[in-house]
């Protein structure tokens, strides 16, 4: 089924090579000038690196004054890669993206490792909000 895919190199890529790998997953390299999305795109680097930071800081901050063991893993997920990316923005002034899923016309936006990471963050974070993973309250008479 996969025989026409074979292994190969990224080495000297420099924006909008695709590379097959299955029937339905592509490593393409897109340079993020924004932040998710592509939102904001249009600022300057140094104040996107700005808001990054303020984000990074505020995380930093919840996690160090929280105690909830899946709170403080969901924050350590997303503080991980929005540094992650932070640095990508600082060396080459946009964030590689490289994954791409698709089937027939449908396709799912390009992501990276820092974004899986983030994506996890918060689906621990809200799996947090909706009580899963702590403690029942003590019930008081």
């Amino acid at each position: 089924m996969f025989s026409n895919y074979v292994p190969f190199s990224m080495t000297g890529w420099r924006g909008g090579e695709i590379t097959p790998v299955t029937p339905f997953f592509d490593y393409v390299l897109v340079w993020n000038t924004g932040i998710s999305y592509g939102l904001l795109d249009g600022l300057p680097v140094w104040t996107l690196g700005a808001i990054m930071m303020v984000a990074i800081v505020g995380l930093s901050v919840w996690w160090w004054r929280t105690d909830a063991p899946m709170v403080r893993l969901g924050l350590a997920f997303c503080i991980g890669g929005a540094l992650s990316n932070a640095l990508d923005r600082l060396i080459f002034g946009a964030v590689a993206d490289f994954f791409h899923f698709h089937y027939g016309s449908w396709s799912f936006y390009i992501f990276n490792i820092a974004d899986m990471a983030i994506t996890l963050g918060v689906i621990l974070l809200i799996l947090d909000l909706l009580g899963l993973g702590r403690k029942p309250a003590a019930r008081q008479n």
